[in-house]
């Protein structure tokens, strides 16, 4: 029977380098010359911490980090800024997190979606991925477009392991 598994995982590399061209770009503005700025990627916990000396150059450099990592390839919707900026001394920190696998509730989230759907196909749980399965492969293809065009499951999907 045909399947497919849908994950939400970013791509370590994908981040180190949406990481390095963020210091390289933010390094050549001319609003950053003779200012502080740093940033930090710990490829273990999936955290980027942010340090820069006012709250409107967070700002920039947040829409920085997005754009970049857009360009790579990584959705927006992988970041976790929820977490506010607190300032520490004359900088201000921020710590960004990378969604990185899909949480229970996430998947219980898609699963329902899915299942709304109305397609001969099921979805089950399986530890950070959701694999559908059903008898035709155009159901898979409609499920997983539908994944694509919704926006408010809010956390970045991939298709993988697709076996007809």
């Amino acid at each position: 029977m045909p399947s497919f598994d849908i994950a939400s995982k970013v791509d370590i590399q994908l981040l180190d380098n949406t990481i390095n061209t963020l210091r390289k770009e933010i390094q050549n503005r001319f609003d950053f010359k003779d200012s502080h700025f740093q940033v930090e990627l710990n490829k273990k916990d999936y955290l980027i911490t942010l340090e820069v000396e006012s709250e409107m150059k967070m700002k920039q450099v947040i829409d920085v980090l997005i754009s970049r990592a857009v360009k790579q390839g990584i959705t927006a919707s992988a970041f976790d800024f929820t977490k506010d900026a607190y300032p520490s001394g004359k900088v201000v920190k921020k710590e960004v997190s990378v969604k990185n696998g899909l949480k229970q509730e996430d998947a219980k989230k898609l699963v329902k979606f899915i299942k709304d759907l109305n397609l001969k196909v099921q979805a089950s749980i399986m530890d950070e991925t959701v694999r559908v399965t059903g008898k035709k492969i155009d159901d898979l293809q409609t499920v997983m477009s539908a994944c694509r065009t919704n926006e408010q499951l809010g956390f970045p999907l991939q298709f993988e392991n697709m076996k007809s």
